[in-house]
């Protein structure tokens, strides 16, 4: 039995839709959450300096203790989850858009992966769409400012709706009927979809994720002891105050909080 911490982090609360689904899994497990928020959006930054920040925390994960790490950002995992599992000696788990079981589950055989820029320009979707996705027309639709507006509390809103018909409307009326969620933060946006396409099927993988993050712990003989209770506690880069108000938009408690440079 290990009871260190499990790291997770993303550049802002997207990755706590991960963070949910993880503790309804593995619910004795610790969590340490580095909200990345001083770097937020991720999505339109270069690779390279996704790579860098994703770097830098993971070396703050580890110096909390994390026995395995938790990229909860699509655009961090297509820009360093390979160099990351190279350099660094825990198990590290990723996001990868669900092209594949959207592409087994769509009737019309046209599937939408509304995603950000930083995802869809690298060699993991491009992997991903040449081996799952063939036979299925396959669409990119960068969501562009969609992150932004969950970070400021919107969606469910009627501009979070507004800005979803304009980035989904034009593949829908050619005929696609699922849309795969490629960023994290799209998880809290989910219904929004479905009030405007209620037939649309939605993939998140982030139950996915966090039942392989499960399986892995449980593999390697890391999982915390069972009959403790898990909690989670979070390292914020940019203003605390606002991310924490963030959290409870999302439906989270204030955890434990700590505030670095």
């Amino acid at each position: 039995m290990d009871d260190r911490p499990v790291g997770i982090f993303d550049s802002g609360v997207g990755g706590l839709s991960v963070v949910e689904a993880f503790q309804r899994v593995a619910p004795t497990e610790a969590i340490l959450y580095f909200a990345d928020t001083a770097w937020f959006p991720y999505g339109p930054r270069p690779a390279a300096e996704v790579r860098k920040r994703s770097f830098a925390i993971t070396q703050r994960l580890l110096e909390g203790g994390a026995k395995l790490v938790l990229v909860a950002c699509n655009t961090a995992s297509a820009a360093a989850i390979d160099d990351l599992r190279e350099a660094f000696d825990v198990p590290f788990v990723g996001m990868v858009p669900g092209v594949k079981p959207a592409a087994a589950g769509s009737r019309s055989r046209r599937v939408v992966i509304l995603a950000t820029e930083g995802t869809f320009d690298g060699d993991l979707y491009a992997r991903v769409v040449e081996e799952f996705g063939r036979g299925t027309v396959i669409v990119a639709v960068p969501g562009t400012g969609l992150a932004e507006m969950v970070e400021a509390g919107d969606a469910g809103s009627e501009r979070s709706r507004l800005a979803l018909g304009r980035a989904l409307q034009g593949e829908m009326r050619a005929g696609a009927d699922t849309v795969v969620l490629g960023c994290t933060h799209y998880h809290f946006l989910a219904q929004d979809i479905l009030d405007l396409y209620p037939g649309v099927a939605i993939v998140d993988t982030c139950e996915a994720v966090a039942k392989r993050a499960k399986h892995l712990l449980d593999e390697r003989d890391l999982a915390a002891a069972q009959g403790r209770e898990g909690h989670l506690d979070l390292i914020c880069s940019g203003d605390r105050g606002a991310f924490e108000q963030a959290m409870r938009r999302c439906g989270f408690a204030r955890p434990a909080l700590e505030a670095v440079e």
